[in-house]
């Protein structure tokens, strides 16, 4: 069990290394040259940045997530962009819907919805955050400074040394869930939601926030064997964002701050999940 669980972080961790360099040395160079002239570019298509973010969290990859939240804890992106990308993120739910036989058709409209619940969402919270929320006064300064980047020793080693801290932080709460998970069982997860037709996208959504890949596997495994309905399975992988979570967390010291986010993400979720349950949409 232990090495079983020991592997598949190994192999969850070193998926990750490339976006977390690519993030850390795109902030370096940021910070080291053009910080207030990139930050006004990004500003002024903010009004995009959710419809951007939720078409890139599409990918099948759980990298994205982790870079948009150093860039958001940068104060680089909105929350809206943030959250676009969250529920958007697929994770291993592409791969278990194709291996499981799941049609091109039902494949992208679970994509699409996806991707718009992320667009409408996201736009959503940049809208109101914009008329009655408060400006966040984040920079790539304070970042620098709270991870002690020394940046004086040069921008790759700088970079380097981010992504060293950050993989080691990841790596040990990985570990740790993913044993969580293997003494737990993926089936006694999954049947917290069953046969639960109120209940049940509500249960969804606190499993998707579990910052794991199992979250989503057992999710879309679920739907796939008929053992939980579409609601269910949208309201968790659509609360799900891989271990973008994790560095969110780890990253933005603004606790307040990130509950908003965790509470929009779930229940943004929810919403969506029910909502595509009700209408019969899957």
């Amino acid at each position: 069990m232990f090495w079983d669980a020991l592997l598949d972080t190994v192999l969850d961790s070193l998926k990750l290394l490339p976006f977390l360099f690519a993030a850390y040395l795109a902030i370096e160079i940021i910070e080291d040259r053009a910080e207030e002239k990139t930050i006004a570019i990004i500003h002024r298509a903010g009004r995009l940045g959710p419809v951007l973010g939720a078409g890139l969290g599409m990918i099948p990859q759980c990298g994205f997530s982790a870079a948009t939240s150093n860039l958001y804890a940068g104060g680089l992106i909105t929350r809206g962009t943030l959250l676009a990308v969250f529920l958007s993120t697929s994770d291993e739910m592409l791969p278990i819907l194709i291996s499981g036989g799941a049609g091109a058709g039902f494949i992208a409209k679970v994509l699409g919805y996806k991707v718009l619940a992320g667009v409408i969402v996201g736009l959503l919270v940049d809208t109101l955050e914009a008329r009655f929320g408060k400006p966040r006064h984040k920079t790539l300064h304070e970042l620098c400074e709270q991870e002690d980047c020394r940046c004086e020793d040069g921008i790759l080693k700088s970079a380097l040394r981010h992504t060293g801290k950050i993989f080691a932080f990841l790596f040990a709460v990985t570990l740790l869930m993913n044993l969580a998970v293997e003494l737990l069982g993926q089936d006694r997860l999954g049947s917290f939601i069953l046969n639960r037709p109120v209940a049940g996208e509500l249960l969804a959504g606190l499993i998707g926030l579990i910052p794991n890949c199992a979250a989503s596997v057992v999710l879309t495994s679920l739907y796939l064997q008929g053992a939980t309905s579409a609601g269910a399975m949208l309201s968790g992988l659509l609360v799900g964002s891989g271990v973008g979570l994790l560095v969110l967390l780890r990253m933005n010291k603004d606790w307040k701050d990130n509950l908003i986010t965790l509470a929009v993400l779930y229940f943004g979720g929810v919403f969506f999940g029910s909502l595509a349950g009700a209408l019969g949409l899957f």
